[in-house]
């Protein structure tokens, strides 16, 4: 069966990394990164899949024999109720005139964090191996 992007399948969780997760979607096998399988921040991919599980996937890239998948994408839109409020502190969601939730704010300051620190990192490892490269 040939896969289209901007399909829904349904697939099993047959392994999970660091990084994301493999689905295998009919015979083939595709990959959930994991900025793709829940809307907030996830740390561990682990926290939101099992492998065995079966869950429901948008194609979202074929290339190469690669297949690119997304959990997110594949879930219903939530309906949000709109709250008064004009604070233009924070970044607004992709939702118009709708200030951003508690745990918006959580899951941003979590993933910002977390690319500061792997920046962090990167830079001292960068200034450890000079040191010593000399």
């Amino acid at each position: 069966m040939p896969f289209e992007v901007n399909q829904i399948v349904e697939g099993v969780v047959k392994s999970i990394t660091k990084f994301g997760a493999f689905i295998d979607i009919g015979g083939k096998v595709g990959l959930v990164h994991i900025s793709e399988v829940a809307d907030g921040y996830v740390k561990e991919v682990s926290d939101h899949l099992k492998e065995n599980d079966t869950i429901k996937v948008k194609i979202i890239s074929v290339a190469e024999g690669k297949i690119g998948l997304s959990i997110r994408q594949a879930q219903p839109k939530k309906v949000e109720q709109q709250r008064p409020r004009n604070n233009n502190n924070f970044k607004k969601s992709n939702v118009t005139n709708h200030a951003p939730t508690f745990d918006d704010r959580v899951s941003q300051f979590l993933k910002d964090s977390d690319e500061r620190q792997q920046a962090l990192k990167k830079s001292a490892k960068k200034t450890k191996n000079r040191c010593f490269n000399r």
